[in-house]
């Protein structure tokens, strides 16, 4: 007689969340049975947000791609026949190689991002493969770029304040955040200093879930946060709300910044935002004058063409009021600068061959079509954490670019997405519980292990070991493509940085997770007498590197030369229009009139679980929120079934009619999946960048709404 036994491993969150929640995994005889939040972590706090509560149903949905396939129908039918994994990675071989030979290895071309976030299977998980062949290589910016670059230009490579520090604010600002679907553990820090007395403001062009928890919310127009925070900066100079002693030692460039910030007076933003000129001028005393005050900002902040100068303004803010002084005031965007990661080790950067070209993930439909012409053009494509048809701007662009016959498309995943749909071989990939990695957190500091625990079904294998076969296949023979997981997660991390000090590899399996050696959370202020990581050790509200000063380390200068793709960066914050909205663009308001933000969902992690029917049923049909004035003109009642279109394509919703969002604004929230509904927000975004960073403008979009036929 055998028994059965359960046993308890540390896992990690796997998904693009700033979270990075520290599990348990429940197993029981090799599969996994149960997860929950690991209650000894600070933020984790033993609880999980709706995705991940019953995360192993998803490792054993009964949709999961298990084998290796090929396709053997038209290109999009999803039609496949399986195949054993030999013939997968001979045929995958044998296709490069002639391709490499007839046109070279920039014919090719990788695809992937966060839908792992671990150091090893995750984002970054091809690149030594990929940089090794000499294949072009793909920007990957979906997220963060744009208020990277500006944070660099502000602050350079510094965490800000400490997550956990914000239980000590009295006066808190979420800007652009809906924290309770996309940050929910910090919100709970947030909600003890809440409890505690601190006033929190959520700023959002609509009222999200974490707006209406709120103390006050501000719904500026969409793109125009700019306007919002340079009138800010205008009150709390002329007002002599300035902390002048913190401004003359640590920071740099305050009189450029006032003379630009001289003509945004309250009474300018309001004609542009739509938020009173009392509302900001209050707005700017009360944050000035209640200590320590400290920001979240969220990346939907640079999602208009404007949108980095926007957060180098609202980057400004916690210096000129001395909010740095204090633990729990600052600001907050992504604390990953302080991790010590080594990506030059995971990614070998120094394989890339001079003169390779590379594009930008966001671009994918431009690229494949030839909107953007290429020589050679891409004949190849390798996608593997990411589902671009839904999650990439301009879908149905992306759509036609895969439909090529001459495309040789491979796909690693974990079920027939939309991108799945149109591969031509298909990799089955192993989820989270199956494999060994370290999870990468951007928005807490802590290393978060995740153990290899439950028995993969079928013949899925973990992104690693795909690309450790591809590349013997490909005969490619240095140490790297040789290393286990564990050899690989010894070098992938700088365990003799400061940071590290007092654990290493084997004392974080031990207990899961552990606290970055930056000072505890309830007496740091990192930057209270400035020591800011910029060329001047200032806070740079002039930029050096965009002036181009002679003292700025040129490897230093040439980081954000690289960002900004050699175009020039203006020194000094300020608002830069969007570029589709009534105001900027009159005539193409004429004919859509308006804008559409799309933020995520609250029960998809993008567009992962958007297949699962019990995620389906918590998050609802798709649908777009819709004022009552803007439905009335458009004889649209509520739960009626709309069309949502403009010039670059449509998608099909149901209408909520709701006060959440102004006149002149519908909100479409991201990650349905294309092949169960009519079309996807997506299809509707511009592939256009921001004015920082090569970052996406999936909230400059304008759009007209109708009945659907």
């Amino acid at each position: 007689m055998t028994t059965s036994t359960r046993t308890i491993h540390h896992g990690g969150c796997p998904h693009d969340c700033p979270d990075t929640c520290s599990m348990q995994f429940e197993v029981e005889d090799g599969r996994l049975v149960g997860v929950r939040g690991n209650p000894d972590h600070p933020l984790t706090r033993g609880g999980l947000c709706v995705k991940l509560r019953d995360y192993e149903k998803r490792h054993y949905h009964p949709e999961r791609l298990l084998y290796p396939h090929k396709r053997v129908g038209p290109k999009g039918s999803a039609e496949f026949a399986r195949i054993s994994w030999d013939e997968a990675l001979d045929t995958i071989a044998a296709r490069w190689q002639a391709i490499i030979a007839a046109h070279g290895p920039q014919a090719i071309a990788p695809y992937s991002y966060l839908g792992h976030q671990g150091l090893v299977h995750g984002l970054n998980g091809g690149d030594a493969f990929f940089n090794r062949m000499g294949a072009t290589v793909m920007e990957r910016t979906f997220c963060g770029e744009g208020a990277a670059t500006a944070w660099l230009m502000t602050y350079g490579p510094s965490g800000g304040v400490d997550p956990e520090s914000f239980r000590h604010a009295k006066f808190i600002v979420i800007w652009a955040c809906n924290s309770v679907s996309t940050n929910l553990h910090h919100w709970h820090v947030v909600k003890d200093a809440q409890k505690a007395g601190a006033k929190v403001v959520v700023i959002d062009a609509y009222r999200s879930r974490t707006a209406r928890e709120a103390d006050w919310h501000i719904a500026p127009r969409p793109g125009t946060d700019g306007a919002l925070a340079m009138a800010l900066i205008h009150v709390l100079i002329a007002d002599g709300l300035v902390d002048r002693d913190y401004v003359e030692r640590y920071t740099q460039g305050y009189d450029a910044l006032a003379a630009r910030a001289q003509a945004r007076t309250p009474e300018w933003a309001e004609g542009i935002t739509g938020v009173p000129a009392a509302d900001i001028r209050r707005l700017a005393h009360e944050y000035a004058g209640t200590q320590p005050a400290a920001i979240r900002i969220g990346v939907a902040l640079e999602r208009h063409h404007g949108g980095g100068q926007t957060v180098r303004a609202v980057c400004c803010l916690p210096a000129l009021t001395g909010a740095w002084r204090h633990v729990g005031g600052g600001i907050l965007a992504m604390p990953v600068w302080e991790h010590p990661y080594d990506f030059d080790a995971i990614c070998r950067p120094d394989w890339i061959p001079p003169g390779t070209r590379a594009v930008n993930n966001l671009q994918l439909g431009r690229l494949l079509t030839g909107e953007i012409p290429l020589d050679p053009p891409i004949l190849s494509l390798m996608c593997w954490n990411s589902n671009p048809v839904t999650q990439a701007p301009e879908g149905d662009k992306i759509v036609r670019g895969l439909e090529r016959e001459d495309l040789f498309l491979v796909v690693a995943e974990h079920f027939v997405t939309d991108v799945a749909r149109y591969a031509d071989i298909l990799l089955p990939a192993a989820m989270g519980a199956e494999m060994e990695d370290i999870i990468l957190s951007w928005g807490h500091n802590y290393l978060t292990w995740n153990a290899a625990c439950a028995e993969p079904p079928g013949e899925v294998l973990s992104n690693r070991e795909i690309f450790r076969r591809l590349a013997a296949r490909m005969g490619y023979d240095e140490p790297e493509f040789q290393w286990s997981d564990a050899e690989c997660l010894e070098r992938f991390v700088d365990w003799s940085a400061p940071a590290c000090a007092g654990f290493d590899l084997a004392s974080l399996r031990e207990r899961g997770f552990v606290r970055l050696a930056l000072g505890t959370a309830d007496d740091r202020a990192p930057h209270r007498e400035g020591n800011f990581p910029t060329p001047s050790g200032k806070c740079e509200f002039e930029s050096s590197i965009a002036a181009g000063g002679n003292f700025v380390a040129p490897p230093f200068r040439q980081m954000y030369t690289d960002m900004q793709g050699g175009e020039p960066l203006d020194a000094v914050p300020d608002y830069v229009p969007p570029r589709e909205s009534p105001a900027s663009n009159p005539a193409l308001a004429a004919r859509f009139p308006l804008n559409i933000v799309s933020p995520k969902s609250h029960g998809f992690l993008n567009s992962c679980y958007a297949n699962m029917a019990g995620k389906l049923k918590g998050q609802g049909e798709q649908f777009l929120l819709i004022n009552a004035v803007d439905a009335a003109r458009r004889g649209i009642g509520d739960g009626e079934a709309v069309r949502v279109f403009n010039e670059r394509g449509a998608f099909e919703a149901v209408a909520e009619i709701s006060d959440d969002v102004n006149p002149g604004i519908v909100v479409a929230t991201l990650g349905y999946w294309r092949q169960l509904n009519r079309g996807t927000v997506n299809v509707v975004s511009s592939a256009e960048f921001v004015d920082m960073g090569h970052a996406p403008t999936f909230s400059d979009n304008l759009v007209e709404v109708a009945k659907a036929s």
